[in-house]
């Protein structure tokens, strides 16, 4: 962390979108560097990065340090599992709270700020924020190099998935949690 600077979280705005599209570059070239080859990296960009809707819906986040952005992601209400704006495939059809997991989308650590509690701050908001919606699980489709911070946050493996719509097959772990209940204020 920077000396004497904290971390803050803010719903994103369209304004944001550039230099998230920075923060998503340069966490996929860095991060995923150690899980996945260099054929892997360039076939995940198909579904790899932001879906804006996330940001119309008012459930995307970006996490600062010092007016740096040190990350971003979000949940949605919506059936796309991941993706971003160009997946194809995906749905905006709205989930049902009492019986489907809302989803955790686009999780992105800028690589200057890594292991430094950016994610889990993304994650305490998702959750919470899905709570509030009536959701009683969070599912995510994560990367390889995510899911630590998502099996120490809680997520539990469901399946591993293969994605080979880029064409060349990249790992994913499909994980849910259980959303605690939390006293209202």
């Amino acid at each position: 962390m920077l000396a004497g600077m904290e971390l803050s979280i803010r719903l994103a705005s369209h304004d944001d979108v550039p230099l998230l599209h920075e923060v998503m570059e340069d966490s996929i070239l860095e991060l995923q560097r150690d899980f996945l080859s260099p054929e892997q990296i360039e076939a995940s960009r198909l579904f790899m990065g932001l879906d804006t809707r996330l940001i119309d819906d008012g459930t995307y986040y970006v996490v600062e340090i010092g007016g740096a952005i040190a990350g971003c992601g979000g949940w949605s209400r919506r059936a796309t599992l991941y993706g971003s704006d160009y997946t194809p495939g995906r749905s905006d059809r709205l989930l049902d709270p009492a019986l489907e997991p809302a989803r955790v989308r686009a999780m992105y650590t800028n690589p200057d700020f890594a292991r430094r509690g950016v994610g889990r701050m993304i994650l305490d908001e998702c959750e919470r924020a899905a709570a509030a919606e009536g959701f009683h699980f969070l599912e995510l489709a994560g990367t390889l190099s995510g899911e630590p911070l998502y099996a120490a946050y809680g997520f539990t493996e469901v399946e591993r998935l293969v994605d080979s719509r880029g064409g060349v097959p990249v790992p994913i772990v499909r994980m849910q949690k259980p959303l605690e209940r939390r006293p209202t204020r």
